[in-house]
């Protein structure tokens, strides 16, 4: 789809590709799908990226995190169920400039990252 413009689901972070049927409200457009727009961004969204921030705060420069160290800090014992969510939260982090989402020590494309990933900050 070349020559379309994309921006990131305000809730999940994936890349939405331009539709002729959003021709008309393509500036309105925030959510890529009706799961999204219902679900819109929780508190629990909103603390996953602060822990994110935080944690990769502490830790060196050039470290990383894994998502469950995140859901296991925000979700206790129920972490197991925060594991998508932390992702999504990383996806929008992404979007924002703030980290990258790594596959083997190389910075991959979230919205099409399958598999073990892991968060660090933004690096030029």
């Amino acid at each position: 789809m070349a020559n379309h413009p994309s921006k990131p689901c305000e809730r999940c972070g994936r890349e939405m590709v331009w539709r002729a049927k959003w021709a008309k409200n393509w500036g309105q457009v925030k959510y890529c799908s009706d799961q999204c727009r219902r679900a819109r961004i929780t508190a629990t969204d909103t603390s996953l990226e602060h822990s994110i921030i935080a944690m990769l705060g502490t830790r060196a420069r050039d470290a990383s995190i894994c998502p469950s160290e995140v859901a296991r800090q925000v979700g206790g014992e129920s972490w197991q169920s925060l594991m998508e969510p932390t992702r999504m939260a990383a996806r929008r982090l992404v979007a924002k400039g703030k980290v990258q989402i790594t596959q083997g020590g190389k910075v991959v494309d979230p919205s099409r990252a399958k598999g073990p990933i892991r968060i660090r900050l933004f690096r030029r």
